[in-house]
């Protein structure tokens, strides 16, 4: 039976959940595309990332270490992908940098950047949704989420309304601020002009999962923050859910439920 215990607790980082949340109970929980083919996109996370296909209900979920991806149909095109929107991509880190070049040649995705000095990959995902990739010979596991990486023209004031409104720990990662949540960072770099909100593109919108949503949304009302769609529960897809903008355009889904699948 030791066996048994040891392969579990050595397999077990290869599926593993979100992150514990921080004192406010939020952590990171999801990124949210829209896009016109699914199955092209799904074929991406999953073959070249290796993501685990789950769901919650009828909600159908791509599972990586830290983060879930959710990919839906959109009833039109999206308006353009992440690059250009205030998500300007996704963060990875990986175990292996030649490794990850290597699935990402053979699957001829685009290499925008291929930088071997500082072993980092920025990668056009199909319909234009920009995914970095650096190597962590550390990691214990072949893939996880690091950060999400948004545009601005204030960057120090859009770092202080997520420390504020979801308890975020200010840092720096390199020469760009950061709000540390638990499972990765929102980073923020500093944009010449207003970029587009992410509703409609690409990449519509992010998710942080959040312990007991409807005191936190309430909260959140208290604090002065309107809420594009109001809290609610769907039991179809077994989450709570509510909406809500950041000041400077990208859009934003809380859930309470994603934690433990």
């Amino acid at each position: 039976m030791r066996w048994l215990f040891l392969f579990a607790a050595l397999t077990a980082p290869l599926s593993a959940q979100l992150a514990a949340p921080n004192d406010s109970g939020v952590s990171m929980g999801h990124v949210h595309l829209m896009v016109a083919d699914p199955d092209a996109q799904k074929k991406v996370w999953v073959d070249v990332l290796g993501a685990e296909v789950t769901h919650t209900g009828t909600l159908e979920m791509l599972k990586l270490p830290g983060i879930f991806i959710v990919v839906g149909k959109s009833r039109t095109p999206p308006a353009d992908g992440s690059e250009g929107s205030t998500v300007n991509h996704v963060g990875f880190l990986v175990k292996s940098y030649a490794d990850m070049k290597a699935k990402l040649t053979a699957a001829k995705l685009e290499l925008a950047t291929d930088n071997a000095n500082t072993k980092q990959l920025m990668v056009n995902f199909p319909e234009k949704v920009k995914v970095e990739f650096t190597e962590d010979a550390t990691l214990k596991v072949p893939i996880t989420l690091h950060h999400i990486h948004n545009s601005t023209t204030d960057p120090e004031k859009l770092r202080a309304w997520y420390v504020k409104t979801f308890g975020a720990k200010a840092g720096t990662r390199g020469t760009y601020l950061a709000a540390m949540i638990p499972g990765g960072e929102v980073d923020f770099r500093k944009a010449q002009q207003a970029e587009a909100p992410t509703k409609g593109r690409s990449l519509d919108h992010i998710g942080f999962e959040v312990k007991n949503l409807e005191a936190f949304c309430q909260k959140l009302q208290a604090d002065g923050i309107t809420l594009d769609m109001a809290y609610r529960d769907v039991p179809t897809i077994g989450l709570k859910i509510a909406f809500l903008t950041d000041p400077d355009g990208t859009r934003i889904e809380l859930t309470e439920g994603l934690a433990g699948h």
